[in-house]
């Protein structure tokens, strides 16, 4: 019944809700990456290029930020970046230059019905940023592609544990995941006590794909284990949000019986990378945004690089070589076994998210405090450090527009998860301290 209801999705109510309802081109988005996917390392590599220098062209005539830019650097406009190794000698972006430069970072002739999303990030920084709607029906497809290589399919019956608001789902949200065939789980309400609910939910669904956040998955992977509970058998689980270790990949598939997959993304871009079934690596989107890596954290030139990204089709609030902050480690391997060319990555390093507690035994993943963060403006950059189950010290470098409300804003969203039982204690400072390996981390338990 399952395969009957996925085939009639896919064939029907998914073309008739994205092309007829929505009025979307993602199903023919879908249909060009799915030819572009299988290009030999040449083709990528043409077809990137041209749709890089199409970008460029559009930054010169109508993005002001560029264009002052690119004059100060001495260039005569964009056929001055001649080759790969010219654009990347073009300055790296980052979130402090995107908040300054924000309206000269829109292009003049996108403004009108540009869309717009906030992201706290895995580096603590709040973030505003545009884009255009096609750039948004563009990475659906993607996702949709990159989450295809494990067998996860369109329609297919597919739990998430995910990150939800607090409190019951409207209707209208349960009729949409009912029409998509998945069931949402609230990944912010997991506590100890509450795991066999999670268990008896995913075994009364019985979905072949499970999609989460990597922390829960862990945490519902020991309850499994730790209490002898077999549980239904998925086909494959997803890990999203957080880098998925190699000993958690061991845990969940001992607990669920089955493979899991890596994806790798950021709320920027949406999906960047994802493990196909061969798992040899996480393949890069090549033909949708070139991603470069950086020089190497270690002092000896390996190990981890700093991630550098361009989206090749937002064209409202272009993004050239944005670095988002997170670390990633090149593969070695010359091309995968199922024979895409698309460039791997071996791993994605430097995302850490400390899951924190409260004294009832709940866990509070370090995903719902960069939700908590979404509406927090006036804000560079923000951590929070647990010493005490009963209490979450909150660290806030203020930024030029800061406003007092807003530290009640975000106790109010702490509160709907943690309640009475954890004091919100707030401090001010004028920098955070980096880790070892240069990154930004939004949470950090240093309970036992």
């Amino acid at each position: 019944m399952s395969g009957l209801y996925e085939s009639l999705f896919r064939g029907a109510l998914f073309p008739l809700y994205e092309s007829g309802l929505r009025r979307r081109d993602t199903l023919g988005y879908l249909r060009e990456y799915e030819r572009s996917q299988w290009l030999d390392a040449e083709g990528l590599e043409a077809l990137q290029w041209r749709r890089l220098q199409d970008l460029l062209r559009h930054c010169w005539e109508n993005v002001p930020f560029y264009r002052r830019q690119w004059q100060e650097l001495g260039l005569a406009g964009p056929g001055d970046i001649r080759s790969f190794a010219d654009y990347a000698r073009l300055p790296v972006l980052d979130k402090p230059t995107i908040r300054a430069n924000f309206e000269q970072l829109i292009a003049d002739n996108r403004r009108e019905g540009l869309l717009y999303k906030t992201t706290g990030g895995s580096t603590g920084e709040p973030l505003r940023f545009g884009y255009t709607r096609e750039s948004y029906e563009r990475r659906l497809a993607i996702m949709w592609r990159g989450y295809g290589w494990s067998g996860a399919r369109l329609g297919q019956r597919t739990l998430y544990l995910w990150g939800l608001s607090p409190g019951k789902q409207k209707r209208k949200d349960r009729l949409y995941h009912a029409a998509f065939n998945r069931h949402m789980l609230n990944a912010f309400e997991m506590s100890e006590a509450r795991m066999a609910e999670y268990a008896d939910a995913l075994d009364r669904f019985r979905p072949e794909t499970i999609v989460s956040y990597v922390a829960p998955a862990v945490k519902l992977s020991e309850w499994l284990l730790a209490n002898g509970r077999k549980p239904w058998r998925p086909q494959r689980v997803l890990a999203a949000a957080e880098t998925l270790h190699e000993s958690q990949r061991e845990l969940i598939e001992r607990a669920f019986g089955c493979p899991a997959y890596n994806t790798y993304g950021c709320r920027e871009f949406m999906l960047i990378a994802a493990e196909c079934e061969h798992r040899q690596g996480l393949h890069v989107n090549a033909d949708h945004l070139r991603m470069e890596l950086g020089g190497a954290v270690g002092s000896d030139g390996h190990g981890p690089r700093d991630v550098v990204v361009t989206d090749l089709h937002n064209y409202g609030m272009p993004l050239l070589r944005y670095a988002n902050g997170d670390l990633a480690t090149p593969g070695t391997a010359a091309r995968c076994g199922c024979g895409r060319a698309l460039p791997l990555l071996a791993s994605v390093d430097g995302r850490r998210l400390d899951a924190l507690r409260t004294p009832d035994g709940r866990y509070v993943p370090g995903e719902y405090v960069v939700y908590a963060f979404l509406r927090a403006t006036g804000i560079r950059r923000y951590q929070v450090v647990q010493k005490r189950l009963d209490a979450f010290d909150i660290t806030l470098v203020r930024d030029h527009d800061f406003d007092e409300s807003v530290v009640e804003l975000v106790r109010g969203e702490l509160a709907k998860v943690v309640g009475g039982e954890v004091a919100l204690n707030f401090h001010y400072a004028d920098d955070l301290p980096l880790t070892a390996t240069g990154k930004q981390r939004v949470t950090i338990s240093e309970l036992p």
